[in-house]
C-alpha cells in the first residue's frame, strides 16, 4: 500500500467515525427517537415547547437543570435530562 493510499484510508477512517460528544442534537435527538419516547416529531420542536433556545449541546448547559429535567419529565418518558441524553448517545452508538 503506497503512502497515498494510506494517507486516503487513514482520512476515511476519521470522516466516519464520529465524536459521540460532538454529534448535533438533530442527528443524535433524530425523528424516530423524539417519535418513540415523546410527543414531539424533533427536538426542536420540544425545547420549543418549553420556551428554551437551543442550538448547540453548550445552550442546554445555561439552563438550569432543575428546569429542563422538569421540562424534560413533563415532555418525554425520561425522569431527566442525564436520562434522556443517555438513551439518546446509546441509540445512537447502536446504528
Amino acid at each position: 500500500m503506497s503512502f497515498d493510499d494510506l494517507l486516503m484510508e487513514l482520512q476515511g477512517q476519521k470522516t466516519v467515525q464520529e465524536d459521540p460528544n460532538n454529534v448535533s442534537l438533530d442527528k443524535l435527538f433524530n425523528e424516530s427517537f423524539m417519535s418513540q419516547h415523546s410527543s414531539h416529531s424533533s427536538f426542536e420542536a420540544f425545547v420549543e415547547k418549553g420556551n428554551f433556545q437551543v442550538k448547540v449541546r453548550e445552550d442546554i448547559n445555561n439552563i438550569p437543570d432543575e428546569l429542563f429535567d422538569r421540562h424534560v419529565a413533563r415532555e418525554t418518558d425520561f425522569a431527566d435530562w442525564d436520562a434522556m441524553l443517555a438513551a439518546a448517545t446509546t441509540a445512537y452508538n447502536g446504528k
